[in-house]
């Protein structure tokens, strides 16, 4: 991978962690500026028919114990408020993935009950290698893909923009990865779209070489991002580092999300990406959800991320 953010661009990025930041393409580049919240909401609730506005919410680790968060319930509990308070009724809801800690029966039933909370029409998930603790995902797949197929892959279109949801935390030796199975059915699954139809991906594990020394790469990832080439405008979302980063390469734009659970530490910053332990009044300020807005006939995605109120 090439052409990563300046470290200028990722120095003014991450001092913006935890503020409302909107990133759009333009140019082939992600372009960032801080946004007033309540103006990104207005305008997102004032948008036509045409436009389609879901958000990402992403490592809520329902079961989790520990210093970082004594309690990850209430703050999952408060992005599901926060989702529900944005001022317009989200077309759908992603989860991408670590949505449990130990992949237990209760923690499934307990973070469904929980989403089935939200006010949105459908919530769509991915797995995280902790929903996969010692059964290879089969808990997960009882409690939310069922009617997916593989591993829990799968696909949709909605407002002229095709996803596609990408499992990568089962076959797990450092990195994440796809399997050939998971790739085929990619290349039949994009074969019959036009290129100019607007691609958002979203995965548990980045799909770009984020930082590879602690996992957060996916060792296959080049094989289905080679068959998105010929698309104008690629969107790859996920979850997993649980912060913010944003890096272009090509026709694709990564997008790493935060958590609602617990702050890992920047890509090198810690000797391992274990929990981090802030002040009690500032955990709030690391954790968030994600909103993202997209209007038919352009080829950018509006995204806006949000810490938690």
């Amino acid at each position: 991978m090439t052409n990563p953010m300046t470290r200028r661009q990722f120095a003014r990025h991450t001092g913006w962690f935890g503020a409302a930041v909107v990133l759009s393409v333009a140019g082939g580049e992600v372009v960032s500026h801080i946004a007033d919240t309540r103006d990104s909401i207005t305008a997102a609730a004032t948008a036509d028919t045409n436009t389609l506005r879901f958000v990402q919410v992403s490592d809520s680790h329902i079961g989790f114990t520990g210093p970082a968060n004594t309690d990850v319930t209430a703050s999952f509990t408060q992005a599901v408020d926060q989702v529900n308070s944005l001022g317009f009724r989200p077309d759908f809801v992603l989860h991408t993935g670590d949505l449990t800690h130990l992949s237990a029966p209760g923690q499934f039933d307990q973070v469904k009950q929980m989403m089935s909370g939200l006010r949105t029409d459908r919530v769509f998930t991915v797995p995280g290698e902790h929903d996969s603790v010692d059964d290879h995902g089969r808990a997960y797949r009882r409690a939310f893909a069922q009617a997916t197929g593989g591993d829990g892959w799968y696909s949709f279109d909605t407002h002229g923009v095709h996803f596609i949801a990408l499992v990568n935390t089962l076959s797990l030796e450092k990195l994440g990865h796809l399997g050939t199975e998971q790739i085929d059915f990619v290349r039949r699954d994009v074969a019959g779209l036009s290129s100019d139809t607007p691609i958002v991906v979203f995965s548990h594990i980045p799909l770009f070489a984020m930082y590879p020394q602690w996992g957060w790469s996916t060792d296959d990832a080049l094989q289905v991002l080679n068959l998105l080439k010929r698309f104008s405008s690629v969107t790859a979302l996920n979850g997993h580092v649980h912060q913010l980063f944003s890096r272009v390469e090509g026709n694709v734009t990564f997008h790493s999300a935060t958590t609602t659970a617990y702050p890992l530490p920047g890509p090198g910053r810690a000797p391992a990406p274990t929990p981090q332990v802030l002040p009690a009044r500032q955990l709030h300020t690391a954790l968030g959800i994600r909103t993202v807005t997209y209007r038919q006939g352009t080829t950018a995605l509006a995204i806006t991320d949000q810490e938690l109120a």
